[in-house]
């Protein structure tokens, strides 16, 4: 969304004026090849457009060619420590791996792995988090931990620029939310590469979902952010659920259908939040992206406060009436709401 510079993994265009990406990470163990597997479709249907697989152990190299050749979902291999991990990625097919160039044995092997990811296309995003600062880095910024985390990735960043390499995503992340913006801020301003933003271990329910939606909005919002994944404890389809939804309530992307419902107040008709549950229920699935389903509590208010919904309830005395864009266009008891909210689901 804010680079200068556009990142093709695979067919995947990220940076420019291309959407914003929305990632995840399986959770899933590489020595499970069927369940990972599973994940990458559950994903993958679910909207995620990458995701990372830890590939620790040369072990299961077998396991990682085999899910990059069964895989519908593009992947990225994350890689610590070890290069020749990053290189059998490489050589297995992977068009992105995720590397720390700065733990890793040497400029020797670091230039292995660029040269062999030159050949192949791949791309290189190099990553920082809080949770990997070292003392001298500390040291330097005089215990300035957001400068620390720009000096981390700005030592990366350079081992690939001084090897002629530019096929490259950064990010830098903390689980502190000022931070982290204040992080990505700089570095968006200095360098030209697409930022991969997120809060790294922002927990998992609804706090997790705040510190994520907070801190990933804040930098969306300053055009920060070519591509994101909400970090939550949880399964990886709730990550990519949350990132559409702080994308649609930034009105970045359409990807799937927005659905509102008043907060109600002593006027409301009807129960909001088992009504809309049960609204949720009876939707189709293959509904068209970026359309608005509105669930309010009364006449009074609500055809008028969701007016730019395409299909809105609002609960009567007698049941419920449905209006379009403010518009009623039919009313019933509650128990024909089924057949009514279908027939006009077709009407959009």
């Amino acid at each position: 969304m804010g680079s200068r510079k556009i990142i093709n993994i695979d067919g995947l265009k990220i940076g420019g004026h291309n959407p914003v990406r929305v990632e995840s990470m399986l959770k899933t163990p590489l020595r499970d090849l069927d369940g990972c597997l599973q994940e990458t479709d559950a994903l993958l249907q679910n909207g995620c457009e990458l995701a990372r697989v830890s590939f620790p152990d040369m072990a299961l190299t077998d396991n990682f060619r085999k899910l990059i050749a069964n895989s519908k979902l593009r992947l990225m291999a994350d890689i610590h420590f070890n290069y020749k991990l990053a290189l059998a990625a490489i050589d297995a097919g992977c068009k992105a791996i995720r590397i720390n160039p700065g733990n890793m044995s040497g400029q020797g092997a670091v230039k292995e792995v660029i040269k062999a990811a030159q050949q192949a296309g791949t791309v290189i995003r190099i990553g920082a988090n809080g949770g990997s600062l070292n003392n001298m880095q500390l040291d330097k910024t005089k215990g300035d931990r957001g400068a620390a985390l720009v000096l981390a990735v700005e030592e990366q960043l350079r081992i690939l620029l001084d090897n002629a390499f530019e096929r490259t995503i950064v990010s830098a992340k903390s689980t502190s939310v000022p931070e982290t913006v204040r992080v990505n801020t700089l570095l968006s301003q200095k360098y030209p590469f697409p930022v991969h933003i997120g809060i790294t271990e922002a927990g998992g329910g609804l706090p997790g979902v705040v510190k994520g939606a907070i801190g990933i909005g804040l930098m969306l919002s300053h055009g920060i952010g070519d591509t994101l994944r909400v970090s939550l404890t949880g399964p990886g389809v709730d990550e990519v659920k949350t990132g559409y939804d702080i994308l649609r309530a930034l009105e970045l992307r359409k990807h799937g259908y927005n659905f509102i419902s008043c907060p109600t107040c002593g006027r409301r008709r009807i129960d909001v939040a088992k009504l809309s549950e049960r609204v949720k229920d009876i939707l189709p699935k293959d509904l068209p992206d970026g359309i608005t389903i509105a669930v309010m509590g009364c006449e009074v208010n609500g055809p008028r406060e969701a007016a730019g919904a395409d299909l809105g309830i609002a609960g009567t005395p007698d049941g419920f009436v449905m209006f379009k864009h403010g518009e009623p266009v039919c009313s019933d008891t509650i128990d024909k709401l089924e057949d009514k909210l279908l027939q006009m689901i077709k009407t959009i």
